[in-house]
């Protein structure tokens, strides 16, 4: 038995058994990522020492008799805008390039209390802005299914390590399909929960309305795992909705008969790759085959959404990273004169150039004389688009599109043109304007091998739902079954 093949629920199950120890599945992961991650590079930093230690500890408490939780000793990676104590959070900036929390993320806490084994912190794009992880300071991850292609962002490296089996489980976090497009990209399951079900304590905050943190793993039975292990209401964040921990598990079942699903006609449009939308038209006729029925439907206000997200997400932008001065924590420059040449010469030269150009949007749309025209405006189509999803949601009972217009794309081939890379969220950020679920899974390959990712849509809450029919899909169809082309 391959320790590495094995899913979260699956390692659960031996470990539980017996048949495996937590020290022997870490020690395979670690020497998975010394020999992948070089080439990968899914990893801005791998905790061996910690992981070992609280896999020793899983072991010594099993030996005693004890019964654990399903998570205890399983190996998960966490992508670096997620505060652990004692371990640097960097978000892939240089501004931040040696922090280390005080504390713990709620999330970091609920898995500690599962007594799950952090293996380490992923790359992203800087401070999560980006859709590609060509954007991080330090290193450029690569698709494990294709080394010269981006696994997609800003969770690519979550994803990434995913596919290439450097861990077992993910968490990423999503402001307009930072889960879902990397995981599609990489051929695993991505979830974004509704706005206020998993806590944003100790998440590096970059656009605070659209943010969530979210699991990424190998099929739909490990997501749903992570996320019974992470939901539930958080008094240190006043958006935490009030809601108690849910056993996701109970939705794992593959009778969808009945189910009404809406086909939005605003999503198959120009842009969108024919073979994407080949394999979408086939998903739908799986489940059709499982006794569903599908309707187009409309969402008319989706051509607004990209235009809306690019605005509210660079004010609530601009507005969180004015923190970051040089004065109380992260990168100083060293030279200045006075007060304000410090400011001007830290966030120069500590802030990427991606980052500073969603500052400078922010602060443009935010400024005297344009706040009406821009921000405003954006927020009062954001409840036009929260609406469209409300009315489709009375005649269905989830909504599917493609998760991006097109399989991953070659490095390099859009850091050009920001304009283009942004548009490879166009079919995710509406998902987040409006704060309701979603989620990604494969649901077959291109002509190149590469990849594709359906997305699911539910209502406010609604995740059970999604799980229950991406569950009933993936085990009709197996796409998730397939693994990159790796060595070692």
């Amino acid at each position: 038995m391959d320790p590495l093949k094995l899913t979260i629920t699956s390692a659960s199950e031996y470990l539980q058994a017996g048949a495996i120890s937590a020290t022997g599945l870490t020690e395979a992961v670690l020497t998975r990522i010394r020999a992948l991650d070089p080439e990968i590079s899914a990893y801005l930093s791998v905790d061996e020492r910690g992981a070992l230690k609280q896999a020793a500890a899983v072991d010594r408490r099993r030996r005693q008799g004890e019964k654990l939780p399903p998570l205890a000793g399983i190996p998960i990676a966490v992508k670096d805008n997620i505060c652990t104590r004692g371990l640097k959070t960097t978000c892939a900036s240089k501004m931040l390039e040696n922090f280390i929390p005080p504390y713990d993320a709620t999330v970091i806490e609920k898995l500690k209390a599962q007594e799950a084994v952090l293996i380490g912190k992923t790359n992203l794009d800087e401070f999560a802005m980006g859709s590609s992880c060509e954007n991080s300071r330090f290193k450029l991850t690569r698709n494990p299914w294709d080394l010269e292609r981006v696994p997609g962002g800003s969770s690519g490296g979550s994803a990434a390590a995913v596919a290439a089996r450097e861990c077992l489980g993910a968490l990423g976090s999503d402001t307009g399909g930072s889960i879902r497009q990397p995981a599609a990209f990489c051929g695993v399951v991505g979830l974004k929960p509704t706005y206020g079900l998993v806590s944003r304590y100790g998440l590096v905050a970059f656009a605070s309305s659209l943010d969530q943190i979210g699991p990424l793993g190998k099929d739909v039975s490990d997501v749903a795992l992570l996320l019974s292990a992470i939901c539930g209401h958080d008094e240190r964040d006043s958006t935490s909705l009030d809601q108690a921990p849910l056993d996701y598990r109970r939705f794992l079942q593959k009778d969808i008969a009945g189910f009404k699903i809406g086909l939005p006609r605003e999503y198959f449009i120009d842009g969108l790759d024919e073979q994407v939308k080949e394999k979408v038209s086939a998903a739908l006729e799986v489940f059709k085959g499982l006794g569903a029925t599908v309707r187009e439907i409309s969402l008319p206000h989706t051509k607004y959404a990209v235009a809306t997200y690019y605005i509210l997400a660079t004010a609530e932008a601009s507005s969180n990273l004015a923190r970051y001065d040089g004065v109380r924590y992260g990168y100083r420059h060293p030279h200045y004169a006075n007060l304000i040449q410090m400011y001007e010469n830290s966030r120069r030269e500590g802030f990427g150039a991606e980052v500073k150009r969603r500052i400078m949007l922010g602060t443009y749309v935010l400024s005297s004389g344009y706040y009406d025209a821009y921000y405003l405006k954006g927020q009062k189509v954001r409840t036009l688009i929260r609406n469209d999803f409300a009315q489709a949601f009375n005649d269905c009972d989830l909504i599917i599109t493609p998760t991006s217009p097109t399989a991953a794309f070659r490095i390099g081939e859009k850091t050009a043109d920001p304009l283009q890379m942004y548009l490879s969220d166009i079919y995710t950020i509406s998902v987040n304007i409006a704060g309701i679920p979603a989620i990604s899974v494969p649901c077959g390959f291109n002509d190149e091998g590469l990849p594709i990712g359906l997305q699911l849509i539910g209502d406010h809450l609604q995740e059970g739902k999604i799980i229950r029919a991406a569950y009933a899909f993936e085990q009709a169809s197996g796409y998730h079954k397939k693994k990159p082309p790796l060595e070692g």
